[in-house]
């Protein structure tokens, strides 16, 4: 993607605007991956994906899924009230159980690539 839009750009302008085009765009990239990234923090008390957060004490049983259940909860077996904490390139995740009766969320469904790992951080803990 980075490199065909400062092909575009050169075929479309002249190289000083290719020159900045692939200045900004260096720059940028940084910034850009950061922004892509869900941050997944696991504390004694609660779950904590980017901004949403829940009491542990909510939280049910957590299943790993493998490519063929995650392509399902994120279509066909979905639930509008679930929250989605996904990337649409990631494969894997992990889906955990809300339990708390005030929320109508049912579920957490988050991309992972160490899906193991995190099922193993919030069931141990």
């Amino acid at each position: 993607m980075f490199l065909s839009l400062v092909i575009a750009i050169w075929a479309a302008l002249d190289e000083t605007a290719t020159i900045a085009a692939l200045i900004l765009a260096t720059l940028a990239m940084p910034f850009i991956a950061k922004s892509l990234t869900s941050r997944i923090s696991i504390s004694d008390s609660e779950l904590r994906i980017d901004k949403a957060h829940i009491e542990r004490k909510y939280l049910g049983k957590v299943t790993v899924l493998d490519s063929e259940a995650m392509r399902l909860l994120r279509t066909r077996d979905a639930d509008p009230a679930a929250y989605l904490a996904i990337k649409f390139w990631a494969v894997k995740g992990v889906k955990v159980e809300i339990t708390d009766p005030r929320d109508p969320t049912p579920y957490w469904l988050i991309t992972s690539k160490r899906g193991e790992d995190l099922a193993a951080s919030l069931i141990n803990n």
